[in-house]
């Protein structure tokens, strides 16, 4: 157990462990009830019923309802911030380093499951897909991933997030993980080895990234801080 200097226990490190796991709880729940009775059919104080909290406990831990099927995108936002400003890294390795390990994860949790979660995985695109407001809400997210980046990129250079060289590193880069969210679509279903749809996808992100990478290969050397 983590303690403080006093050797008490470090009760923010249970408290943040205990958020996680019903942040985690709330956002599982919400993705079955939609999935069975389909979005907008189900309120979030259905959610919160179903995990025997308030609507207004829901709501302090998700800005919206249709952040509760897609919280897992904050991830992404986390990692564009760790691994673009890395200097030992090209911008387009940095992001195939994020988009490396999103694929190892879905693949660990696709595996544990079979068939039955590629139909899962199947049914959560095809909700995503009808559901207008999702689509609205994934694009903002989209538009925000582009702002994290110039923002990390910039990091790396004497350059401002605003200045033309980030802004269009950046939406070069969320390119990548907009082909591979499509191509997950396409490869990634039931009937279809596993194995064999992650290598397909692979291959198509590495054949954008060739091009990105002789587009950016011009991106401005790191800024020297010394």
């Amino acid at each position: 157990m983590t303690t403080t200097g006093t050797g008490r226990p470090a009760a923010e490190g249970l408290r943040e462990r205990k958020k996680r796991a019903m942040r985690r709880q709330l956002s599982d729940t919400a993705a079955r009830l939609f999935l069975e009775r389909g979005f907008d059919a189900v309120r979030v104080a259905d959610v919160g019923e179903a995990c025997g909290v308030s609507e207004k406990t829901v709501f302090n831990y998700f800005p919206s309802k249709e952040a509760l099927l897609l919280d897992r995108l904050e991830a992404t936002a986390d990692a564009l911030r760790t691994h673009l400003p890395n200097p030992a890294l090209t911008p387009v390795s940095a992001m195939l380093t994020i988009l490396d390990d999103e694929l190892d994860g879905l693949t660990t949790a696709l595996a544990a499951d079979g068939d039955r979660a590629l139909a899962r995985y199947r049914k959560f695109g095809d909700l995503i897909r009808t559901t207008p407001s999702l689509r609205a809400y994934q694009s903002d997210i989209a538009d925000r991933f582009v702002d994290i980046a110039a923002e990390a990129l910039a990091t790396r250079t004497a350059l401002r997030p605003d200045d033309p060289e980030p802004q269009i590193a950046a939406a070069t880069l969320l390119g990548l993980w907009r082909v591979q969210f499509r191509a997950l679509r396409t490869h990634v279903r039931p009937g279809h080895p596993l194995p064999d749809a992650i290598d397909a996808v692979r291959r198509e992100v590495r054949r954008a990234a060739r091009l990105a990478e002789a587009g950016l290969a011009a991106f401005p050397a790191p800024a020297d801080h010394d």
